[in-house]
C-alpha cells in the first residue's frame, strides 16, 4: 500500500519485530510497494534487514488459513524449491503473529528488482516463470497448505444490486464507484453464474500447489537467480490458477493450458477485484494514492472485454 496503515504505528511493528523476530531490531520503515498488504523493512543498522508484511484477515483470510499458506510456503523453500521467497519462523515456531486485525509475517531481505508491472510480456521471462511454475506444480502439496474455494459468493451480484441501492457518500470516490457498479451490474451476474459453473467442473481437475498471483510484480530478478515473492495466496488448487498471466501475455502456447479453468480464474480475479473495491469505496475513504489505485482498478475490470480464448 502507498500509505502506512492508520490502525497500527511504526512502534507497534518494531516491538512485534523486536519480540518475534529481532530482538536487536533498531529501526522500521514503512515502503510504499506492492497492494492490498502494507510492508516495512525492519533493520539493525545499514546491513541487516528483513522484509515485515501485514495481512489483514476476513474476508480473504483466517488466522489459521494464512498460518497454512506462510508454513506451506516455507516447505516447499525447505524441500528445495529455492525459488520461494518464504516467511521465516517467528520465536514461537509460527510463520505469523498476530498484530491487530490482521497478522505479521518476515521474510530475509532479497536483494532484486521486480521483473515488470503486470503480465510478462518477453518470452524469456515468460520461459523463467514457467520453470519455476512446473516445479512448484511438481511438488508434494505440504500438510496443512490450504485448498481453494470460489471467492466469490453465488448471490454476489444481487447482494451488490441491494447495496447499491444505498446512498454511496463515505469518500470522494464514492459516487464514481457506485455509477460504474451499477451501469455493469447485468454484466457482474452474468459473470458470477459462468464462474461458479466452471468452479463446479473444477472438481473434476487435478489440483497442485499453486502460488496464485505470478505475475511480474511478484517476480524478482536477483544475484542468485529469478524468485518468487508473496506467499500468501499460495491454495492447493488446478493449475491454471497460476498460468493466467502467461496466456493473458500471449504465451499459451508454451503452457497447454485447460482453456476452461483458465476462463474460471479470469472471471475469478476479475470478480475479486470488484468485491474488494465495491467494499473499499463503499467504505469511508479520503482520497489518497492508494484510493487512486483502486478506483482505477475497479474501472479497469468493469471495462475491459470478456475474456476468450
Amino acid at each position: 500500500m502507498r500509505e502506512p496503515p492508520t490502525h497500527i504505528t511504526d512502534a507497534d511493528v518494531l516491538a512485534a519485530v523486536r519480540a518475534s523476530w529481532l530482538p536487536e531490531a533498531d529501526a522500521v520503515e514503512h515502503l510504499p510497494v506492492g497492494f492490498g498488504a502494507h510492508h516495512w523493512a525492519a533493520s539493525v543498522g545499514p546491513d541487516r534487514r528483513l522484509f515485515v508484511t501485514f495481512d489483514g484477515l476476513l474476508p480473504r483470510h483466517t488466522a489459521r488459513s494464512l498460518e497454512g499458506a506462510y508454513a506451506a510456503a516455507a516447505t516447499l523453500a525447505a524441500a528445495g524449491l529455492e525459488f520461494v521467497v518464504a516467511p521465516v519462523p517467528s520465536a514461537s515456531g509460527s510463520h505469523t503473529v498476530p498484530l491487530t486485525l490482521g497478522m505479521l509475517s518476515a521474510t530475509r531481505w532479497v536483494d532484486g528488482r521486480v521483473a515488470g508491472d503486470g503480465v510478462l510480456d518477453d518470452p524469456s521471462s515468460a520461459r523463467t516463470s514457467l520453470r519455476m511454475l512446473a516445479r512448484l506444480h511438481a511438488a508434494e502439496p505440504p500438510a496443512g497448505i490450504p485448498a481453494w474455494a470460489p471467492l466469490v459468493q453465488a448471490d454476489f451480484a444481487d447482494c451488490l444490486a441491494s447495496r447499491l441501492a444505498g446512498s454511496w457518500d463515505a469518500g470522494p470516490f464514492a459516487p464514481r464507484a457506485r455509477d460504474a457498479l451499477s451501469d455493469r451490474n447485468d454484466a457482474i451476474a452474468r459473470w458470477v453464474a459462468a464462474y461458479h459453473r466452471l468452479a463446479d467442473e473444477a472438481h473434476d481437475r487435478a489440483w497442485v500447489p499453486t502460488h496464485g498471483e505470478p505475475h511480474a510484480a511478484n517476480h524478482l530478478v536477483t544475484p542468485d537467480g529469478p524468485m518468487l515473492v508473496d506467499w500468501e495466496s499460495l491454495k492447493l488448487a488446478p493449475r491454471e490458477r497460476d498460468l493466467r498471466p502467461l496466456t493473458d501475455a500471449g504465451h499459451s502456447r508454451l503452457v497447454d493450458p485447460d482453456w476452461p479453468m483458465i476462463e474460471m480464474f479470469d472471471l475469478e480475479w476479475r470478480l475479486d477485484e470488484i468485491s474488494q473495491y465495491a467494499t473499499w469505496f463503499e467504505a469511508p475513504h479520503s482520497g489518497t494514492a492508494s484510493d487512486a489505485v483502486a478506483i482505477s482498478g475497479l474501472i479497469e475490470e468493469l471495462a475491459r472485454p470478456d475474456w476468450r480464448p
